[in-house]
């Protein structure tokens, strides 16, 4: 059986593929690309590499897309990336070794983890917004870090890091309930930590934090509708002041986004802006 299957689910990619896959070049047994009609040279250069392309219909829930990148996996372990993710050589090389572990070996290597502290209060944070992440059993999905990439450089604080994202998992073992873009992956079994970082590269430009701001605001205004959120005087005063004052002080002091300079100022500020541009639109609707 392939050891390890690196698969991504793309639409219109052909700025990031090239730089993503090559960063796994040397640990990747199969890639699978599932393409959602990409209309530039993404899968020119997906198939330059070698990669096992399955075409589909562009889904307006990409996690669908993805499930179906899972399922095409033939290896022992998947490794599930977006476009715009690199993998590092550290992180290259702690991948090979973990799915080379037995599952004794793999929780002793979980107690020698340098950030464990941090990653598991990452977690409890992500399992009080979701629920419980994993299931007793063996080890069968790995949280990956992830450094985000904004206007030139990596943020380290304002509560973005470690940013976990469950994406090494054993085959048959994890799926994406494809109901939210900020949904973890289920996994049947144990979850554990890798320590070194996936590269994102979230937002080189202030003009693609802008897009994804937007996008991630309209999901919140979806949220709202569903929610059936009061429009009222008090929750204008919430949304526009309340919220947004106390997130900016929150993410930039408490959270030591001031720590990341500039660029964890700017991260902070427009973060904070969400809640009133969110309840604007809501407004409007």
């Amino acid at each position: 059986m392939t050891k390890l299957s690196v698969v991504l689910a793309v639409r219109n990619e052909e700025k990031n593929i090239g730089e993503c896959l090559s960063s796994i070049k040397g640990i990747a047994d199969e890639i699978v690309v599932v393409d959602e009609e990409s209309r530039d040279k993404t899968l020119e250069i997906v198939e330059s590499f070698g990669a096992r392309v399955i075409k589909v219909k562009h889904s307006p829930i990409f996690h669908i897309t993805k499930q179906k990148a899972l399922e095409e996996a033939q290896g022992e372990w998947i490794l599930q990336l977006d476009a715009d993710e690199r993998v590092t050589p550290s992180l290259a090389e702690e991948i090979r070794r973990v799915i080379g572990m037995s599952d004794e070996e793999i929780h002793k290597y979980q107690e020698t983890l340098t950030n464990r502290r941090l990653f598991l209060r990452h977690q409890k944070l992500i399992e009080e917004r979701d629920g419980a992440v994993g299931k007793e059993g063996v080890y069968a999905g790995f949280f990956i870090p992830r450094l985000n990439y904004f206007l030139g450089k990596y943020l380290r604080y304002g509560g973005v890091y470690p940013d976990g994202v469950i994406r090494l998992v054993k085959k048959g073992k994890a799926h994406f309930p494809a109901k939210s873009v900020h949904e973890v992956m289920a996994v049947d079994g144990k979850v554990g930590w890798l320590q070194n970082d996936l590269i994102h590269m979230a937002d080189p430009t202030f003009s693609r934090y802008l897009k994804r701001n937007s996008y991630y605001i309209d999901l919140i205004v979806t949220d709202m509708k569903k929610e059936n959120l009061e429009k009222s005087i008090w929750q204008f005063l919430n949304y526009v002041l309340v919220k947004p004052i106390w997130w900016f002080f929150l993410t930039l002091l408490r959270h030591k986004g001031i720590l990341d300079g500039f660029q964890g100022i700017i991260f902070s500020f427009f973060s904070a802006l969400r809640f009133p541009r969110a309840y604007i639109r809501y407004l409007r609707k």
